[in-house]
């Protein structure tokens, strides 16, 4: 009983000043105090000090805590801190929107990088049939990203009776068997996603309207007009008849996961429905003695009405594949051959878009190099590119001689130059890296327009036995004779080679803005010669590019740019012993196929300068900040 009643009186103890001890110890009793707000009052005890004088302690109840809580000098800290938070999210919140309203947009993938166009029965064979596939590119990927391309663009490897495997598509949904699986390809695209990287496939739309003639003959199995077209039965499903046709196609590849396509052949899309003959090129020519298509002026077959509605169908189709951020998909259009006025119109209107860029392929006509040619090629582009769009630029493709067969092993540097300090997305064909050629028209297998085969002959992997190509007994075309030497396992360790080149080149031009985003200004072109800055608002340096097409040359580039240095550096040369060199700009001495691209610090921006402001052009504007490192479009 006196236990239980020793409890009793601990427990009144405790109670007595209503405290709650929480788990610390207390080095002396503390008083009780009067909590009632509303006292006017208090009769101290005699044990009981005033509570001014009580200092805030570990434990306190929330009654005790409001009481200090409510005093000046707790309650003013706080309320300025809160006021600081909330202005400071406001800030956070106003600047972010300014950021967003002042940016310009973003450069999207098919913009930031190279392109590389490959042939898939000519770059890696894996299964040791002599013919390149989808496992055999799978294969070389790491070797690919060793290049800094962000988009990989495969041509035509649909089911195909041709053997060029270009345009006699049997079958859209169809990997053709030479190629591999669908599963192959989808494993290919997976690996493609996992580097980082982007894959652009070809797709050939060429059909006709269903009123035309041919059409309506060949529909009904008319004579020679049966096999015009390729006939394919409607699917029908629960009542619901659905037709075969391009846009289904489409989806069927962009469910897939490709990022675009380029669209072949356009300007056939449409053909005049009156099927008249075409007009001769040379009215007084024998007209059975025309067999060749130059022959012909073409305005019945191509580009006709209704054509770029087309167009701009396929990039509605592709718009909706688009919405997810990150997963925009490209559309690109082939239509070599056309006039400058007429490519332009793939871009679209400013209110209505159509490709985002028409593929490129004027270099690739030019026979013989000058400053002035390469000088009318950009310009023709840029000038007549509609504002806000996106150029482009190729030396090489499938069905082109290849540059160094074309122009000579002496322009392989300096047209690599030419393409990376260009704004624009650079587009290299497999093998131009390395300055393959075409081989020679002897001993082909293929029973094919040879014309049509020189380009593709294998990739020259290394100087093993078939060029490391394949590890069959035999390839489908032969390699060039010129594997020994060139080949990329010689290349990748040859300081001096075209490969070390273009890694350096498409390396600076993945880190520096002034040629992903700066101006283009022309300085100077001639017989010889074509000199020219890239230059950023905000950044006080710019690059000199100066390629020599001609004969040996000294060039003084102080008469093109007043308050030049006497001394620059190379930042990079198509002559590797120069780089990290110094010139005289008094006097550059130039062999042919020469290039540097000479570095310099510059307030005074030439595209400002009224006498240059009509020879710069810039594809999207942007200016940069260096204090907040970011850019801006209200320059």
């Amino acid at each position: 009983m006196a236990e239980e009643g020793s409890k009793r009186d601990s427990i009144k103890m405790n109670m007595k000043g209503c405290q709650t001890n929480n788990g610390f110890v207390q080095n002396e009793d503390i008083p009780e105090l009067d909590l009632d707000p509303g006292s006017s009052e208090h009769i101290l005890g005699p044990e009981e000090p005033n509570a001014k004088n009580i200092q805030p302690y570990a434990g306190m109840p929330k009654e005790v805590l409001f009481q200090f809580s409510g005093q000046a000098r707790y309650r003013v800290p706080r309320e300025i801190l809160f006021w600081l938070v909330v202005v400071s999210v406001l800030v956070l919140i106003g600047a972010t929107i300014a950021i967003i309203a002042i940016s310009p947009k973003c450069l999207d993938w098919w913009q930031a990088g190279p392109m590389y166009q490959i042939y898939p029965r000519s770059f890696k064979d894996s299964d040791k049939d002599g013919n390149g596939d989808l496992k055999g590119i799978q294969d070389k990927l790491d070797y690919i990203t060793t290049l800094n391309i962000k988009t990989i663009w495969i041509t035509s490897f649909y089911k195909s009776s041709l053997r060029d495997f270009r345009y006699g598509v049997e079958d859209f949904r169809e990997i053709d068997p030479i190629f591999g699986t669908m599963e192959d390809f989808e494993n290919l695209l997976a690996a493609i996603h996992d580097k980082g990287l982007k894959l652009i496939i070809d797709f050939i739309p060429n059909h006709t309207s269903d009123k035309h003639a041919w059409f309506q003959l060949s529909r009904t199995r008319t004579g020679k007009y049966t096999d015009y077209y390729i006939w394919h039965d409607c699917a029908h499903e629960n009542g619901i008849t659905t037709p075969p046709n391009n846009w289904e196609i489409m989806q069927f590849w962009l469910t897939k996961g490709v990022d675009g396509f380029s669209f072949n052949a356009v300007k056939f899309l449409l053909e005049a429905m009156h099927l008249r003959n075409e007009i001769q090129v040379n009215a007084s020519q024998i007209p059975d003695t025309v067999t060749r298509y130059s022959e012909l002026y073409h305005d019945f077959t191509t580009t006709q009405e209704g054509m770029h509605d087309l167009v701009r169908s396929f990039r509605q189709t592709m718009d909706k594949y688009s919405r997810e951020p990150g997963r925009y998909r490209f559309l690109g259009t082939e239509a070599y051959a056309e006039s400058i006025d007429r490519t332009m119109r793939y871009y679209g209107l400013s209110f209505i878009q159509e490709a985002d860029f028409p593929f490129n392929n004027y270099f690739t006509t030019l026979d013989t190099l000058s400053g002035n040619t390469v000088y009318e090629v950009i310009t023709a582009w840029m000038e007549n590119m509609p504002e806000g769009k996106w150029p482009n630029w190729m030396t090489g493709g499938p069905d082109i001689t290849r540059l160094t067969s074309r122009l000579g092993n002496q322009y392989v540097n300096i047209m690599n130059m030419l393409l990376f300090t260009l704004p624009g997305t650079p587009i290299t064909y497999y093998g131009e890296e390395i300055g393959m050629g075409n081989i020679l028209a002897t001993n082909l297998n293929e029973s094919y327009d040879v014309n049509t085969l020189l380009s593709k002959s294998p990739m020259q992997w290394d100087n093993s036995s078939n060029a490391g190509f394949s590890e069959g007994n035999h390839t489908w075309l032969p390699t060039s004779s010129d594997y020994h030497t060139v080949n990329v396992d010689v290349q990748k360790t040859q300081p001096t080679s075209a490969l070390k080149l273009y890694q350096a080149l498409s390396l600076l031009h993945a880190n520096e803005l002034l040629l992903s985003r700066g101006w283009f200004c022309l300085l100077r072109n001639d017989s010889r010669v074509l000199v020219y800055t890239r230059e950023l608002d905000g950044i006080d340096r710019v690059f000199i590019v100066v390629l020599n097409f001609g004969e040996s040359t000294l060039l003084n580039l102080q008469e093109m740019i007043s308050g030049l240095p006497v001394r620059l550096s190379i930042k990079l040369s198509t002559n590797s012993a120069s780089t990290g060199s110094q010139v005289d700009t008094r006097g550059i001495f130039l062999e042919r196929g020469e290039g540097v691209l000479l570095e310099h610090k510059m307030k005074n921006l030439l595209h400002r300068q009224t006498a240059f402001r009509d020879r710069c052009f810039i594809s999207s504007r942007a200016c940069y900040s260096s204090a907040l490192d970011i850019l801006y479009s209200s320059c």
